[in-house]
């Protein structure tokens, strides 16, 4: 084998077993909260894992974990239509740890009131299903469907578990109690927002435009220390009717700071609007995660 190949196949070795870390360190997590805190409190829990809650709770003999791997079999099949093949088969294995995370990881987390407990159950949760998702795999279930709809639709990854866990809580609270189904919306609440968190908020990136007679000075000197591309936009002043140039770029939270002095420092009069972006994909600058 020559050298190249060799380096090849080791940083192929190493990738694989990043993306199994990931998805391992994620299950337990999710597996710590969903034995140690929702199933003691009786919440009922999101996505199949939530399914499976139920199920067991109305039939205690069934294992949470033997549920959740028999619901994943059919949804499957979408995922081997709709998403990529690395993806599917990272999500096969990332199904099966899951399931084995469910059996074996078991840890008494001693926290009794019920509001704190779905706080602290959603973070966890929250925290694990998205370092799952910044894996090339998912866990199953629902992480399939959000995936699915992200790439097609561009809807949030947070949003869809949320929109598809009310659904959960209706049922819920007809077969069981209301109470239950409020502390678990906190938990699904606080989970979605730590899934959007850490899957995204750590590389979010900001569109900027600019509006300024500097634009020529500006605009270099963002591709100079800044090292972002910048688009020049012709257009017209509604009020003044004169010819405008607008600057619009993409850069990271951590460049915003310097964009802003930098924009100061040519012209302190110009109009710059500053907005959040879903996700953006690209060289150097884009932060989706490749499913």
């Amino acid at each position: 084998m020559s050298a190249w190949s060799w380096k090849s196949a080791a940083g192929s070795t190493i990738h694989v077993v990043r993306n199994l870390a990931l998805i391992s360190l994620g299950s337990a997590l999710c597996a710590v909260a969903i034995n140690g805190i929702l199933l003691p409190h009786q919440f009922f829990g999101a996505g199949f894992a939530g399914v499976s809650l139920v199920i067991h709770y109305q039939f205690p003999s069934l294992p949470v974990a033997a549920l959740y791997f028999i619901l994943n079999i059919p949804v499957f099949s979408l995922g081997w239509m709709y998403v990529g093949r690395r993806f599917f088969l990272y999500s096969i294995g990332g199904m099966l740890i899951f399931t084995s995370a469910l059996a074996w990881v078991h840890v008494s987390l001693p926290i009794h009131d019920k509001i704190l407990s779905a706080l602290l159950a959603g973070i966890i949760v929250g925290a694990g299903s998205g370092i799952i998702l910044r894996s090339l795999g998912s866990s199953g279930g629902l992480d399939i469907l959000s995936v699915i709809l992200l790439k097609r639709f561009s809807i949030r990854l947070g949003t869809t578990i949320l929109a598809f866990n009310t659904l959960i809580l209706g049922a819920g609270a007809i077969l069981f109690s209301l109470d239950a189904a409020l502390y678990t919306l906190i938990y699904i609440f606080v989970s979605s927002y730590m899934i959007n968190f850490v899957v995204m908020g750590l590389s979010q990136r900001k569109a900027v435009f600019i509006i300024s007679p500097q634009w020529e000075k500006i605009s270099h000197e963002i591709m100079e220390k800044i090292h972002r591309g910048v688009t020049i936009i012709g257009g017209r002043g509604g009020y003044t009717d004169r010819e405008e140039q607008i600057l619009y770029t993409v850069v990271t939270f951590r460049d915003l700071s310097q964009l802003k002095q930098l924009v100061r420092g040519f012209d302190s009069d110009a109009f710059v609007v500053v907005t959040d972006t879903l996700e953006v994909i690209g060289h150097r600058i884009g932060n989706q995660p490749h499913w």
